[in-house]
């Protein structure tokens, strides 16, 4: 009996111990910052918890920042005045070869002709004529207002694409909301462009579709009402990951449509698909939109940094087309038997 009172009491002992020092080791750990509004200006926790100065020269309490702004490294929320890089740009145009790439490919999949037709390439310009309304009007609404220069926030690195993932909890005593547009306006403007997409296409395209390909022309306009929410979910959810992989992503899925391009041809043989890219006019603009977003692929991973040599890489575009062509008589299903 009294054994087991001595086991116990060393039990109690022991986790007393463990509950002091662990009580210890969270005090010394424990992140001090002052809360609420402060006279001068301190730091925030977090990596997008910012403070505004106020009228009056004092600072707010920590948060997100208002849009177009971002924290600096002193806490303070500064207006962003960085110029979109190279690579930016490019990402914009990327987003908008997205809508206007399945435009294309919904009105020739409801034209169901194998060759251009006038109906079909008015209903092409009318699609290009949109995807560029809509892209110069989001340029222009974009601060600075009026104007087709952008005033952004510098991309650091793939979490600025996500800070509703980063709001620090100090001391578990809350989470601070401190969710903001980091990337501005690369985020916001893309979903804009989408929106403005949507209202041209609704304001144009029922007219002519009616006039030259009635019947099959809506529904080209019922698929865009698909592939546009589809669109905006994809933009909201996968943002950053896109801005990083899309150039690997243009050159994987042109290879691979190039690819199945030249599978439908009746012809399998060498001398008949080259001499389809050449008198088919059809083919010959899919191929060199094909051999177009290669480029653009090449283009977004090189950057071209060292001009000579990474444009050079250019003219590996037609590789994968002559690829096909010159190895298309020992895939030919015809000849498996």
């Amino acid at each position: 009996m009294a054994a087991t009172k001595s086991v116990v009491t060393i039990l109690v002992l022991v986790i007393f111990f463990f509950v002091y020092r662990v009580d210890t080791f969270k005090e010394k750990r424990r992140f001090y910052y002052e809360e609420g509004v402060i006279p001068s200006l301190s730091h925030c926790p977090g990596h997008y918890c910012g403070r505004t100065e106020l009228q009056n020269g004092s600072w707010s309490t920590c948060g997100a920042c208002e849009r177009g702004l971002r924290r600096n490294d002193s806490s303070a929320c500064v207006q962003c005045n960085d110029t979109p890089e190279f690579y930016d740009k490019l990402y914009l145009g990327f987003m908008g070869l997205l809508p206007l790439t399945f435009h294309l490919g919904c009105i020739d999949a409801a034209a169901k002709r194998r060759t251009f037709t006038k109906d079909v390439m008015a209903l092409y310009a009318s699609a290009i004529l949109e995807v560029c309304v809509a892209a110069v009007v989001t340029l222009l609404i974009t601060e600075p207002m009026g104007s087709f220069h952008i005033r952004s926030c510098k991309v650091r690195k793939l979490a600025d694409w996500y800070p509703l993932l980063h709001n620090p909890n100090p001391n578990y005593e809350g989470p601070l909301h401190c969710t903001q547009e980091a990337v501005y306006p690369l985020y916001s403007m893309v979903f804009v462009f989408y929106t403005l997409c949507l209202l041209v296409m609704l304001v144009i395209r029922p007219v002519l579709s009616s006039k030259l390909l009635p019947g099959r022309g809506k529904s080209a306009i019922y698929s865009a009402l698909y592939f546009f929410p589809a669109l905006i979910v994809t933009h909201a959810v996968g943002a950053g990951l896109i801005y990083y992989s899309f150039p690997y992503m243009v050159i994987i899925l042109s290879v691979i449509s190039n690819a199945a391009h030249f599978a439908f041809q009746l012809d399998q043989s060498m001398p008949g698909l080259l001499l389809g890219c050449v008198r088919d006019v059809r083919n010959l603009v899919i191929l060199l939109g094909h051999w177009g977003l290669h480029a653009y692929g090449i283009i977004a991973i090189t950057q071209l940094k060292e001009g000579v040599l990474h444009g050079s890489l250019c003219a590996l575009v037609p590789l994968p087309a002559f690829f096909y062509i010159l190895t298309s008589r020992f895939t030919d299903p015809s000849n498996m038997s």
